[in-house]
């Protein structure tokens, strides 16, 4: 996967962070990890959604969960100190590994959704290419092995609904997008919102398969000034045990991943200011959820409460504007609730509360800023 990414940039679209020689090599181990300066979008989505591709190589080959981080890792430190010649990122590590783990294990657990051997003619095709399309690595796999057109009269389905339920929402809508965030002088957007619960949050029992419960929640904005991306929300967990079993009542203790990313661009016609950049792509830590069924008008009353380490996140700054690079890296804590209530057939108020806060640990002086190559300015 490395060498045909390094040889595309190389070669095809001649980038020029891919023009690596022996010389730009030794330079990358004597320098050794540094906080970079590429753009929001490449280091807090990009790079865990690359990840995810050398998480799922594993997957895809029959390995499980914990034996396939190291692919994550491995693959992240070989593009790199060999694949690019600009100064190896320590910040790319942390969230190509960390994030795809996140990314690749939902991937390779919603593409199983779709895929159902016992079909066949165009409807299999769809099944086949969206797999693909949701899992790269899985749907080269397939096509290699033959499995994309190998019919099963047996065995042919990969997910099992009655163990790990599937709930899928989707909403349109418009936002207001503030500037300067004044009710006057932004812009409105189109959205469209996908929502995916998988498993269940909470049963009674004990759980240590990660992420056999999942939800994901991802925001597409269909404005041409906004990125494609506005939000993408995940919270995996890894771990829980039960500490509330009574009739209609349910709790569980556990270590959950997180994995959160909001994008926007200035308004049209507006200031400069970006609205908001905010992103926690490298985050785990203790949560709760609880349930309750059938109380009062409420058909189910979902509470989760989550405390979150940091390893990396972002957010946009207001004084560092270097190279592609304008916002903050650090490392911190983030604190979530969520309150879902639902109202038999009739619908459901969900509400979100979050706080992060971010520290960086390694600034610079004003001096460094006259360095020959700001690629080697090492701040986060």
């Amino acid at each position: 996967l490395n060498t045909y990414v390094q040889i595309y940039n190389r070669y095809v679209t001649k980038e020029d962070f891919a023009q690596t020689t022996m010389r730009t090599l030794r330079r990358n181990f004597r320098t050794g990890l540094v906080w970079d300066n590429d753009k929001f979008i490449m280091n807090m989505f990009a790079h865990p959604y690359h990840g995810n591709l050398y998480f799922n190589i594993g997957r895809t080959n029959g390995m499980n969960f914990w034996e396939s981080v190291p692919y994550a890792l491995g693959g992240s430190l070989m593009w790199e100190f060999f694949g690019e010649k600009d100064p190896p990122a320590v910040n790319d590590v942390i969230t190509t590994t960390v994030g795809g783990v996140a990314l690749g294990e939902i991937t390779f657990r919603v593409s199983d959704i779709v895929l159902d051997d016992s079909k066949r003619g165009f409807g299999r095709f769809l099944r086949e290419a969206a797999a693909f399309l949701i899992s790269p690595m899985k749907g080269i796999a397939r096509i290699i092995r033959g499995d994309s057109w190998r019919v099963r009269s047996t065995h042919y389905k990969y997910h099992d609904s009655r163990r790990y339920p599937v709930n899928f929402s989707m909403s349109a809508g418009w936002r207001y997008l503030a500037d300067k965030g004044k009710l006057s002088g932004g812009e409105s957007n189109p959205f469209i919102d996908l929502f995916l619960v998988y498993g269940h949050p909470v049963d009674g029992e004990r759980h240590t398969t990660p992420y056999d419960f999942f939800d994901v929640d991802i925001t597409f904005g269909l404005s041409s000034n906004q990125p494609l991306i506005n939000d993408l929300h995940i919270v995996g967990r890894l771990w829980s045990t039960p500490i509330l079993d009574k009739p209609g009542k349910l709790g569980e203790f556990g270590i959950y991943q997180h994995f959160n990313y909001y994008d926007s661009k200035p308004v049209i016609a507006g200031s400069d200011q970006t609205p908001y950049r905010i992103s926690e792509p490298a985050s785990l830590g203790p949560g709760f959820i609880f349930d309750v069924e059938k109380k009062g008008f409420l058909s189910r009353l979902e509470q989760r409460i989550f405390l979150s380490a940091i390893l990396l996140g972002g957010t946009k700054s207001d004084y560092l504007n270097v190279l592609e690079r304008d916002y903050n890296m650090g490392s911190g804590f983030s604190i979530k609730s969520k309150t879902h209530l639902e109202f038999g057939s009739w619908g459901r108020f969900d509400l979100h509360v979050k706080y992060f806060r971010i520290f960086t640990w390694r600034g610079y002086k004003k001096s460094e800023l006259k360095m020959d190559d700001l690629h080697y300015l090492n701040v986060q």
